[in-house]
């Protein structure tokens, strides 16, 4: 005489891989028949039956012969359809813009690359002691401080600044214009 499907679940509850296979194996189709409605995409309805079978060791722990095996199963993969669609839907939430946002960043970066890439060659057509001031400053360092690792007085650094600004300014329109 063959087991039910409700004798074989009791035993699978209990740790009998024998009868976890066997009823796998009597269900498994008409698993992933519901999954494939539930989710209208044969790669999405292989992968939820997989997670449901996955989980289902777990699970058979729950069942109660109240119902037979396959309207609990069925329950079970009807509520794993649903988590996995609100797990998409945040996901989908959560991503909205993501793409724009990356695109914008890295447009940034590639322009600031520019900028910056231009800015060390023409800091390296300055005289020696108005790239120091420079760089220094670039650095974060107050006019005070900078005086004191060249050596000059503050009023000496605002005006290198001031003259490493022109000289600047005049690469950046000799370029324009060129």
């Amino acid at each position: 005489m063959e087991a039910s499907d409700e004798d074989l679940a009791f035993a699978a509850a209990n740790g009998d891989g024998n009868a976890f296979a066997t009823l796998l194996a009597r269900v498994y189709d008409r698993l992933f028949g519901l999954c494939y409605r539930l989710t209208g995409n044969r790669e999405e309805a292989e992968d939820l039956t997989q997670d449901i079978c996955a989980a289902l060791p777990a699970k058979l722990g729950q069942y109660q012969r109240r119902a037979k095996v396959t309207t609990w199963l069925y329950r079970v993969a009807v509520n794993a359809a649903h988590d996995r669609r609100r797990r998409q839907s945040t996901h989908s939430k959560a991503a909205t813009g993501w793409g724009d946002w990356e695109k914008a960043r890295q447009a940034e970066l590639a322009e600031n690359r520019v900028q910056s890439d231009w800015l060390g060659a023409a800091m390296a057509q300055l005289p020696p002691d108005l790239r120091d001031t420079l760089a220094l400053v670039l650095d974060d360092m107050t006019h005070a401080q900078a005086g004191e690792i060249l050596g000059v007085s503050e009023g000496t650094i605002s005006w290198r600044l001031s003259e490493a600004r022109k000289a600047l300014r005049a690469q950046k329109e000799k370029e324009g214009t060129s």
